[in-house]
């Protein structure tokens, strides 16, 4: 089991910087979909997971390929592009999911609350209204290149490796 939190400033900065992220870590997914599928076949799993202040990557099964499949999502990582057609579809996916939880009374009042509870926090509605205003393809690649640039990480790592 290999767990890696890759921790930004940059995220909780703005609503923008949420809805970037967010696209982001969909993107990032959707171009590890083919790449991975062997891993997967091979009882190998993973998952990407936009946390609040930055992207968490979840390994796990037999130790003996765990690492390749690591390297893969890394090499993803720092070399990661899209194309329009892409960043469209997925902007398009991050609004239905937003409204979504935005019509869904429990999970509107659960944002709510947290809203109230923590400094600092951009509310469902800020990302809807800010995703329906629109977002570039420029801002992305923008939002990314910083992103990367300011990385702290923290791991955890379980299992049959060595240090």
């Amino acid at each position: 089991y290999v767990r890696f939190h890759l921790i930004s400033p940059l995220i909780q900065e703005s609503a923008e910087n949420i809805v970037l992220f967010d696209t982001f870590v969909n993107i990032l997914s959707h171009n590890l979909g083919e790449p991975a599928y062997e891993a997967d076949v091979a009882q190998l799993e993973y998952k990407l997971v936009a946390g609040e202040y930055g992207l968490i990557i979840r390994v796990k099964g037999f130790n003996h390929k765990l690492p390749l499949l690591f390297q893969l999502i890394i090499d993803y990582l720092s070399d990661f592009s899209f194309t329009p057609a892409v960043f469209e579809m997925i902007t398009e996916q991050l609004k239905k999911t937003y409204y979504n939880i935005l019509i869904k009374p429990e999970t509107l009042a659960k944002d709510v609350r947290l809203l109230i509870l923590e400094h600092g926090r951009w509310s469902m509605i800020d990302k809807y209204q800010t995703l329906m205003k629109g977002l570039s393809i420029e801002a992305l690649s923008a939002f990314v290149t910083a992103f990367k640039s300011q990385l702290f990480v923290e791991g955890l790592v379980q299992g049959n490796f060595t240090s």
